[in-house]
């Protein structure tokens, strides 16, 4: 673990009161995004996730959405809930495990889709890797599943308390399979974004999904930035649907690029298409994506840095334990240097440092 005096948002000198004017002339610093919250130190997708990642110096904080029976956006990171929560103990909820197929795949489990908010809340959060991390383990049972207003309600609070802007981060889960059981996600996310003021070109949020065809509708409806996400293998599910023969990483390419800034503001890429890694798994130089994105006026965020040796470059790996620690600051350094403009991190106190002594030996 990292010492408490070097991981600490307040310790650092950019934050003092003493810097506040300098500050406000530097260069825009790459963006530090809870992913999931403080996924690596609590369950995902909980208030004391995204508490804590704000704690540790997340300028934003990340959820995703999915909706309820009754229409309300909740934090999941998918609408099966069996892995995310204790809701396989509980028996009066024992007929609603089924299954269902979900972009193309079939699932069973239980979906928040059958549920109503109230039936929601009465089940609590469990960690989702266990056998990665077992210590977030102990905060079981502890916390609900946050509604997406809940989300927005705690970064305006913890903003105020740290004295800083908390922005939002949502993405859209499945849109296509949503709207074709008439729960459409856009119309839901731009109605809780208009009524917290969050539907502007200055609003402190990003909308994302792996979906380009949400993010069209989401501009249709509501001016907030947001980015198309991209994997490296696949398709987007609402161009398989509709036959547009696009992948994820044709998007990524120069007339991909093209298409997309009509209408977001960047895009959200896997690692490996920013920076790939050779046969062996080893970290090479960076690709032309983010060149080409900034020559469009595209912003580019990566996903996802963690800590343990089993998410990180062979190079960068220490000892054979797949669950150990290993040198996550030079990877994100790495990406850093290749001009990224936002990070998705699950430990927001690593990503933090890491940028910190990254700006600090480019004196910025």
């Amino acid at each position: 673990m990292l010492p408490t005096a070097l991981i600490s948002p307040a310790v650092h000198a950019s934050d003092t009161a003493a810097d506040t004017d300098r500050d406000r002339h530097r260069p825009a610093r790459p963006l530090v995004i809870g992913h999931r919250g403080a996924s690596g130190h609590r369950p995902e997708h909980t208030l004391g996730s995204y508490t804590l990642a704000i704690e540790l110096g997340a300028d934003f904080i990340e959820p995703d959405l999915v909706p309820t029976k009754d229409g309300q956006l909740v934090a999941r990171h998918e609408n099966e809930i069996g892995g995310t929560t204790d809701v396989s103990t509980k028996p009066q909820f024992a007929s609603r495990k089924t299954t269902k197929t979900v972009d193309g795949v079939a699932v069973t489990g239980w979906f928040t889709e059958d549920f109503t908010l109230a039936e929601l809340k009465t089940l609590r959060a469990v960690e989702r890797l266990p056998a990665v991390r077992p210590h977030n383990a102990i905060y079981n049972g502890i916390f609900q599943i946050p509604t997406f207003q809940e989300v927005i309600d705690l970064a305006r609070a913890e903003g105020r308390r740290v004295g800083r802007t908390i922005g939002v981060y949502p993405e859209t889960k499945h849109p296509t399979y949503f709207n074709s059981i008439g729960l459409a996600l856009e119309p839901l996310v731009a109605k809780v974004l208009k009524r917290n003021g969050l539907a502007g070109r200055n609003a402190a949020a990003f909308l994302q999904s792996f979906e380009p065809t949400s993010i069209r509708k989401l501009r249709g409806l509501v001016d907030t930035p947001s980015v198309v996400l991209l994997d490296q293998v696949g398709q987007p599910f609402d161009f398989k649907t509709s036959g547009d023969p696009r992948t994820w990483a044709d998007l990524a390419q120069p007339a991909g690029l093209d298409y997309l800034k009509a209408f977001t503001d960047g895009v959200g890429a896997t690692k490996n298409l920013v920076i790939s890694r050779d046969a062996a798994g080893n970290l090479q130089q960076p690709t032309a994506l983010i060149r080409d994105a900034h020559a469009r006026g595209l912003k580019v965020h990566a996903w996802t840095f963690r800590n343990e040796n089993q998410f990180l470059p062979l190079n960068l790996r220490t000892g054979t334990d797949p669950n150990a620690w290993g040198n996550i600051l030079e990877e994100i350094r790495t990406f850093l240097a290749a001009d990224l403009d936002g990070v998705f991190a699950d430990y927001a106190d690593t990503a933090y440092l890491a940028r910190d002594l990254y700006l600090r030996a480019a004196g910025r």
